[in-house]
């Protein structure tokens, strides 16, 4: 079954995305379902982890104070010096 949806966003990004669609050769509605689609579907596959990484969650204990960004900021500072 197929829905009529209406949509409000800014006319520039409107005006682009008709131009997209033309030289893609497709509707810009066949361009939004398409896309809609392709986040549900990701979203489905985010929670399902594959089994080795189910195998490997929990097998780093880090302190409880362990701040991620703050090495991660450490890491780069390091490796783009």
């Amino acid at each position: 079954m197929t829905t009529k949806l209406t949509l409000t966003m800014e006319d520039q990004v409107i005006d682009s995305a008709k131009e997209y669609a033309r030289k893609e050769g497709k509707s810009l509605s066949g361009i939004v379902e398409n896309y809609l689609r392709s986040t549900s579907a990701h979203k489905e596959s985010d929670s399902k982890l594959s089994p080795k990484v189910a195998k490997m969650m929990g097998v780093i204990k880090l302190p409880d104070d362990f701040d991620y960004k703050k090495e991660l900021g450490n890491a780069l500072l390091k490796k783009y010096k």
